[in-house]
C-alpha cells in the first residue's frame, strides 16, 4: 500500500517539474513562485519538523537550529568554491558566473529529501493506516512543488534541459524507493531532524540568495513578487490541511 501511495507522489513531482518547463517565456515568474515555494518549505514545513525531531540543545541552542544555520553555510561555501574554480580556468561568462555542479548538487538532494518522503510514507503505514493516509496526502501534496523545484533549480544553473529531465525523473521516483525501502530501514528520530535541519539551510540559501534575486533581475514586476508570496501561501495551505 505504501509503495501504491508512493506513485501518488511520483506523479504529483512529475506534474510540478512538466509545470516549470512549460512557462519558460515566463521565467522570472517560475523563480519568483520557486523561491516562494523553497521559502514556504524550509520555514513552515522543515524546520518545525526539524526543531521537534532533533529536541536537544547544545551550548543553548537547538542541535536543529544549528544544523540549519550550517547547511546555509555549507551551501553558500559550494556554491562560491565552484564559482571561483570556474573563473580561475576561464569558464564562461554566461549564467551569471554560475556553476552547473551547483543545479545538479542542490537537485540531488532534493533527489535525498525526496526518498526520505517515501521512507516517512512506509514507516507511517507501518504504524497504522490512518496515519499512513494521512502523511501520504501531505508528502503527495507538496511532492509538486519538489518537482518544479527540482527542474528549476537544475536549469537555473546552466545545465541542459535533459539533465534536468533526468534529476526531474529520479526526483518522480524517490518517494517510491523510499516507500519499499521502509520495510527495511529505520532512521532514528534525531538523525532525521538534524538532517531537515541541515537541508533546509542549504535550501534557504538557494531560495534567498541565488533564485530570488533572479527572479527580480531582469523583470523586478509585481507579478513576480506575489508569485513568491503565492508560492509560500501555497505551502502553508498544504501543511494546514495535512495536520
Amino acid at each position: 500500500m505504501a509503495v501504491l501511495v508512493a506513485l501518488g507522489a511520483f506523479l504529483m513531482t512529475l506534474a510540478g517539474g512538466w509545470t516549470a518547463g512549460r512557462v519558460t517565456d515566463r521565467r522570472h515568474l517560475v523563480l519568483g513562485l520557486a523561491g516562494g515555494l523553497m521559502l514556504g518549505v524550509v520555514g513552515l514545513d522543515l524546520l518545525p519538523e526539524a526543531l521537534q525531531a532533533a529536541g536537544d540543545e547544545v551550548f543553548a541552542v537547538p542541535a536543529a537550529l544549528l544544523l540549519f544555520v550550517a547547511g546555509f553555510l555549507f551551501a553558500h561555501t559550494v556554491e562560491r568554491l565552484l564559482a571561483t574554480r570556474r573563473a580561475a580556468h576561464g569558464a564562461a561568462q554566461e549564467h551569471g558566473h554560475r556553476a552547473p555542479e551547483v543545479g545538479l548538487t542542490a537537485a540531488a538532494a532534493m533527489v535525498l529529501h525526496s526518498a526520505m518522503d517515501g521512507v516517512a510514507i512506509g514507516a507511517a503505514f507501518q504504524v497504522g493506516g490512518g496515519m499512513g493516509t494521512a502523511v501520504a496526502v501531505a508528502v503527495i501534496a507538496h511532492d509538486f512543488a519538489d518537482g518544479f523545484n527540482t527542474f528549476t533549480l537544475t536549469t537555473l544553473y546552466g545545465n541542459a534541459r535533459r539533465r534536468a529531465i533526468a534529476m526531474l525523473v529520479a526526483d518522480a521516483t524517490a518517494p517510491v524507493v523510499g516507500a519499499a525501502a521502509a520495510a527495511f530501514v529505520s532512521i532514528p528520530e534525531p538523525l532525521l531532524g538534524g538532517y531537515l535541519g541541515f537541508f533546509g539551510g542549504a535550501l534557504l540559501y538557494l531560495a534567498a540568495a541565488e533564485i530570488l534575486p533572479e527572479a527580480h533581475h531582469t523583470h523586478p514586476a509585481r507579478s513576480t513578487l506575489l508569485c513568491t508570496v503565492a508560492g509560500a501561501g501555497f505551502i502553508w495551505l498544504v501543511v494546514g490541511l495535512a495536520e
